[in-house]
């Protein structure tokens, strides 16, 4: 009984942590599912959790603002990359792309041996808006599955897999 009660605490403060992150966005943080040898630390957990949700914050603003710049916090490497371009396409054609999240669903799968890498999996729901010229074009719900995998750097995790699957 005292397993099953200290993962629904750790559940509990996860949830907490997630939803403080997400501006009151229905998280849901799934107990971790890891496949490798490696235990992962409360505190390790949080702080993925916390960082990742900073992150999508981060895209979105890059991508409502078209300014790739802002990626830079939270973003390295191929995500960064990409997003990136996907900013300056968007820029060059006159429009910028709003999101606006709905819910997530995070499980942590899987924790490096040498601790540099944590994958994650999210199940995700947002509208997408698309704006020409100040002017709403369309909005669409999404729901998609993304496969993220952040590497720490200097004080946090940073987003350098951001890749949608299909479900």
């Amino acid at each position: 009984m005292t397993g099953l009660k200290t993962v629904v605490i750790l559940f509990a403060g996860f949830s907490a942590i997630a939803e403080s992150m997400a501006a009151q966005v229905p998280v849901r943080v799934a107990p971790a599912h890891l496949q490798g040898p490696r235990s992962l630390e409360e505190q390790t957990q949080a702080a993925v959790i916390r960082d990742y949700l900073q992150a999508w914050q981060g895209f979105h603003a890059a991508l409502e603002q078209n300014r790739p710049e802002l990626l830079e916090g939270e973003f390295v490497g191929t995500a960064r990359d990409r997003l990136a371009d996907t900013i300056q396409q968007q820029g060059k054609l006159g429009i910028r792309t709003r999101y606006q999240d709905r819910s997530h669903n995070v499980q942590i799968t899987c924790y490096t041996p040498d601790g540099l890498s944590i994958e994650l999996t999210d199940n995700v729901e947002y509208d997408v808006q698309l704006i020409e010229h100040e002017k709403l074009l369309t909005t669409q719900r999404e729901r998609a599955r993304y496969v993220v995998v952040l590497t720490p750097a200097e004080v946090r995790w940073k987003v350098r897999v951001f890749q949608s699957v299909p479900e």
